[in-house]
């Protein structure tokens, strides 16, 4: 036990520094929010998808391949999908469009594209953003509960309470330049702790070549890529896990490195690094899944019996299997890594838009940087407590709960009411102001009515809740913002827009 907690207390040590630095050069609010827009590629590419990933990917996905089998790998391919389109077609465009407005969020760069008349495009979305970041805020609070439970057999409140104090805390001090920095250190150890165990543990098995028909001795549905078969239930279910890849096409968590980054070189650099890494750690998770359903087999026919609820406990199994103590520390601090990684951007990204978007830009204008820092940070606290607040409700009220969907509600609520509004905004000169609206409403609100309502009809709730709800909300909001543009359409806007655009070199 000795080995691990050293192991921990080395990846704290370095998270702690790390903080401390980026303190050290904040100086103005634009330096708490987007770090001064001074991220290499590297360290943008690393915090977006160590950003997106969360501990939805070492807990969840693991958890997904245990129960799933092959079919998992639907995620691996959505979420590449995903990444490759932000990063080639939409990051060029978001970046030149958000330099020349000067935009400093994600939400001013809507009030700067629709040319917004009214505060209302901004209160909307500012408010819309941090009701869902509260919610995936406390999906990634709960992880760390279950991650000290389930690897130091920690009391889980108390490991969800310590995880919570440490991120608050540098990422109070240091804003986004410590979420930025941080995130590349422990997207880092993710990407080599994900990549490390199934190929160790694979080579450990001494008849490796089975495992294929192990697996299929097991359940035949466990090496078939549609699941149990062809059928409309399974394919909502592969539906469901192909296009979770739609949250990376505008989710203001990961734009925001594309507005901090250096220049738009850097996004070219940064792009394959985005790409590679998401296929890399996404084929990993699900792999170490689907060699711990193998290689635990013979403990039951029900995984979630002996890996826990969802499967989720399958990667702190396999490598106390594989590795030595020290490892297995170095796990732990992998595992944190995931979900510190997200909770700091989002607790930033939350605060700033609560500050910036919404009190300095429409009740106090002539509010300065360091009075627009400190409130930041205040925020930051507040935020971080009602997270935590929130994360402990849903653990006593909903004991079944599996990390992998809780996460994917937060992170559907966030897509489905910005990306569909982000995509048009980029790509249709025709996209209006009041279009815009209309598609973040529609897209919050299917959200939780696919959650809440359409997932307990007798008729189509099985094939709702498999397919999750992302796909039908993205769908609504996209539909919503195409509709209400083409009855009240905007000329003098879509005029200035196709103005700004041909001004930008970079599109060609």
């Amino acid at each position: 036990m000795f080995e691990k907690y050293a192991m921990i207390t080395l990846y704290f040590s370095i998270l702690v520094v790390l903080g401390y630095l980026a303190s050290r050069r904040i100086n103005t609010m634009e330096d708490f929010v987007i770090g001064g827009k001074s991220l290499s590629y590297w360290v943008a590419a690393f915090s977006a998808q160590a950003t997106g990933e969360s501990a939805w990917l070492l807990l969840g996905v693991t958890g997904m391949g245990a129960m799933l089998g092959f079919s998992a790998y639907w995620i691996v391919i959505g979420e590449a999908i995903g990444v490759f389109i932000a990063w080639f077609f939409m990051a060029p465009r978001f970046k030149y469009l958000t330099d020349k407005y000067d935009s400093i969020t994600v939400i001013d760069y809507l009030v700067s594209r629709f040319k917004a008349k009214s505060h209302l495009l901004r209160i909307i979305s500012a408010v819309a953003l941090s009701f869902f970041v509260l919610i995936y805020i406390s999906a990634q609070i709960d992880a760390t509960g279950s991650a000290f439970e389930a690897f130091l057999q920690w009391d889980y409140h108390l490991g969800a309470l310590v995880g919570f104090i440490i991120v608050a805390g540098y990422c109070i001090a240091g804003g986004f330049l410590a979420a930025a920095w941080t995130d590349m250190f422990q997207g880092a150890v993710m990407l080599v702790c994900l990549l490390a165990l199934p190929i160790v543990a694979g080579l450990s098995i001494d008849n490796f070549h089975s495992i294929y028909s192990g697996l299929e001795t097991i359940n035949p549905g466990l090496v078939n890529i549609w699941g149990g078969g062809i059928n409309a239930l399974n394919i909502s279910i592969v539906l469901g896990m192909a296009l979770i890849g739609l949250g990376f096409l505008g989710s203001p968590q990961v734009f925001a490195r594309l507005i901090a980054i250096k220049s738009m070189n850097e996004i070219e650099r940064g792009r394959w690094v985005a790409v590679v890494f998401t296929i890399i750690v996404d084929f990993s998770a699900v792999s170490i899944g689907i060699l711990g359903r193998y290689i635990f087999a013979d403990q039951g026919a029900d995984p979630e019996a002996f890996l826990g609820n969802g499967a989720q406990n399958v990667l702190s199994e396999m490598v106390e299997y594989t590795f030595p103590a020290w490892v297995v520390g170095l796990y732990v601090a992998a595992v944190l890594a995931a979900i510190m990684s997200t909770v700091s951007s989002l607790l930033v990204m939350a605060s700033s838009s609560l500050t910036h978007d919404l009190y300095a830009r429409i009740y106090n204008l002539s509010m300065n940087d360091n009075q627009a820092t400190r409130l930041c940070r205040r925020i930051t606290v507040i935020m971080a407590l009602a997270a935590l607040g929130i994360s402990m409700t849903v653990a006593f009220l909903s004991p079944d709960r599996t990390i992998f969907w809780f996460a994917v509600f937060g992170w559907s609520g966030i897509g489905a009411t910005f990306c569909p509004m982000i995509l048009l905004s980029l790509f249709w000169p025709k996209f209006t102001e009041r279009a815009a609206i209309a598609s973040m409403l529609t897209g919050f609100s299917m959200t939780l009515i696919s959650k809440f309502y359409l997932q307990g009809l007798d008729s189509v709730g099985d094939y709702i809740t498999a397919l999750e709800t992302m796909p039908p909300s993205f769908i609504s909001a996209l539909l919503a913002g195409y509709l209400v543009t083409i009855f009240w359409p905007d000329k003098e806007l879509e005029k200035i827009y196709a103005s700004e655009l041909e001004q930008g070199e970079v599109l060609g």
